[in-house]
């Protein structure tokens, strides 16, 4: 009785193309994705590192060089698993060496939104290693990240992760090859096909003992007239195997075989295999540069392939094909299949149409998610400014040290003329970029916690808002609110209008977790995670302009009054901003 095949304990995931094929991927585990994340993360501490040092080394004093420093490395640790896997096909370096790749769970090529959705929940999945527990438990071996762009990671599907098919050259059948019926059942000619598939592959001793060892077992059909070692001889007898196969006569000796079904199966391997071979090259093309790497002319051609190679894996299937070649017609399929179903085209002007458009657009329609989330700031803020006012004790408690070494200096900064903060001109570059990145810090925070039901966005805006009210009544209590609220006016508007707007992007995934309404809490999911990233481009778009106002007109020594206009102006452009977002969503919607 033969041994049990062993379980496998390996996850896979059924994708159908639109021509009606299925794909059976793998999913990656935990121990390839970890490992694909060190490297990652090993790379980007070397980029790091080699900014800082760069920048410190090419213009240490320059304010401006640091400023762009600082910016450089806010990107390399925020962006760099976002670009990688927007722009490069799902695959960053590490990933690529660990032949893993994210996609859609629908099969489909990820977006710049969807990777960026999954990597800024990466601050929640690290808590505890929560996302290494997900991976490991979960069906798919999706963290959070993945549950929220809906994206899963997979065993790489580009050709070159699996044996080549054999190519036209290696396959070619000589001119005096035989037309009869074949001589080997299809057993022992899968076995020869396989092995010289693999044999430039192998190394040369463990070529020539196979070689020897299959020598021996096909002696009796071994060509004889055509001389040369035994590696040579069973390429020629797979060559003159093949041609038979051909042959009008190959189906009825193979029926004899092993039956119609596999020898269909082999006439459609020896028909195609040069066919399979010119697509195969075209895909590696497309999977190192995308669909930019043809040629116009090529285009039309290669989706064409494709629904060959679509219809001939149906077939291998019917047929049932050997299963080797089975997986690396699947592998082509799901290459071509990812390449041409991308939906989202990665070109500046739909990446500006998003920022410029779409983000203000969901801010508007989810306006009062928008309102919930002021509210959960502003009541905190009250009554943060509240308790400092009747009792000033606690400030010690509830107040950075720096902010009470503010209010104690404030008094003779005011008698100086000087405001809360007035730097100088060489230094505001680096004041502006060091706001920015903090801000958005804060932004992502609120944001990603919400995938804690909601409690972890209301327990930021509460923080920040309990936080911004009992500075204000530390202030007021030393009769200096003005003092402070002189800084806050110019850039007020904005930055706090785009936090909410964040802790609004986290509510919606709180609620879709608690009140998925008709869809599964993964769809629902899913769906809040794309309303949420529009809300939260839109709110990336006022920091960058807040954090600019903060570093170079707040931090000056402008007048009141010109604070006040830079003020009135900032709301403008927030009303102008959102009203171009709103019109646009009417435009949609007709």
């Amino acid at each position: 009785m033969p041994d049990p095949a062993p379980t496998d304990f390996r996850q896979h995931l059924a994708l159908e193309t639109p021509e009606h094929v299925m794909l059976d991927l793998e999913i990656a585990g935990v121990g390839s994705r970890v490992l694909a994340a060190v490297i990652d993360w090993m790379i980007v501490g070397l980029l790091v590192a080699v900014t800082g040092v760069a920048f410190a080394w090419v213009a240490p004093s320059a304010r401006w060089i640091v400023a762009i420093g600082i910016g450089l490395t806010f990107g390399i640790i925020y962006g760099y698993f976002t670009l990688f896997e927007g722009l490069r096909g799902g695959q960053t370096p590490g990933k690529r060496r660990l032949d893993i790749r994210v996609i859609r769970d629908t099969g489909h090529g990820v977006t710049l939104a969807e990777a960026a959705a999954r990597n800024l929940l990466i601050p929640i999945d690290l808590i505890g290693l929560i996302g290494v527990i997900l991976i490991a438990v979960t069906p798919r071996g999706r963290r959070l990240g993945d549950m929220v762009a809906g994206t899963v990671v997979v065993r790489d599907r580009p050709i070159r992760a699996a044996a080549p098919i054999p190519t036209v050259a290696w396959l070619a059948v000589p001119a005096e090859a035989s037309s009869g019926t074949p001589v080997l059942s299809d057993a022992d000619f899968q076995l020869l096909r396989a092995f010289v598939d693999r044999a430039p592959e192998l190394p040369a001793a463990a070529r020539a003992r196979l070689a020897i060892e299959l020598g021996t077992r096909f002696h009796e059909v071994l060509p004889t007239d055509r001389g040369g070692e035994t590696l040579e001889r069973l390429r020629a007898l797979h060559a003159d195997e093949q041609s038979r196969r051909q042959s009008r006569f190959g189906s009825r000796g193979a029926a004899r075989g092993a039956g119609a079904t596999s020898a269909v199966a082999e006439r459609l391997v020896v028909r195609q295999s040069a066919r399979w071979a010119e697509f195969q090259v075209m895909a590696d093309r497309v999977a190192r540069g995308g669909l930019e790497s043809l040629k116009p002319t090529e285009l039309p051609d290669f989706a064409e392939r494709y629904r060959e190679m679509a219809a001939d894996l149906a077939r291998a299937r019917t047929y049932k094909a050997d299963p080797v070649v089975q997986l690396r017609l699947e592998r082509m399929v799901a290459a071509g299949h990812n390449a041409l179903y991308r939906v989202d085209r990665r070109t500046w002007r739909r990446m500006a149409t998003f920022l410029a458009l779409e983000a203000p657009a969901a801010v508007v329609a989810n306006r009062r998610t928008v309102l919930l989330a002021f509210i959960a700031f502003i009541l905190p803020a009250l009554a943060g400014f509240a308790l400092l006012r009747e009792r000033p004790e606690l400030a010690p408690e509830l107040i950075p040290d720096t902010m009470l070494e503010r209010i104690e200096s404030g008094a003779a900064r005011t008698e100086a003329g000087l405001g809360y903060l007035v730097a100088d001109a060489s230094d505001r570059p680096v004041i502006a970029v060091s706001i920015i990145t903090n801000n958005l810090r804060v932004a992502v925070i609120a944001f990603a916690s919400g995938i804690i039901f909601g409690v972890g966005s209301l327990v930021a805006l509460a923080f920040n808002g309990l936080s911004f009210g009992a500075i204000s009544g530390a202030f007021d209590n030393a009769g200096m609110l003005g003092y402070l609220w002189t800084f806050v006016v110019g850039h007020g508007v904005l930055e706090l209008f785009a936090i909410w707007v964040a802790g609004a992007a986290g509510f919606l995934l709180g609620g879709a977790l608690i009140r998925p309404g008709d869809y599964s809490r993964s769809d629902a999911m899913v769906i809040a995670g794309r309303t949420a990233m529009q809300l939260v481009a839109a709110s990336a778009v006022m920091l960058l302009v807040a954090g600019l106002i903060e570093g170079f007109i707040s931090a000056s020594n402008w007048p009141l009054a010109a604070r006040a206009a830079v003020s009135v102006a900032s709301l403008a452009l927030l009303v102008g901003y959102l009203g171009m977002g709103a019109r646009w969503g009417m435009e949609v919607e007709r």
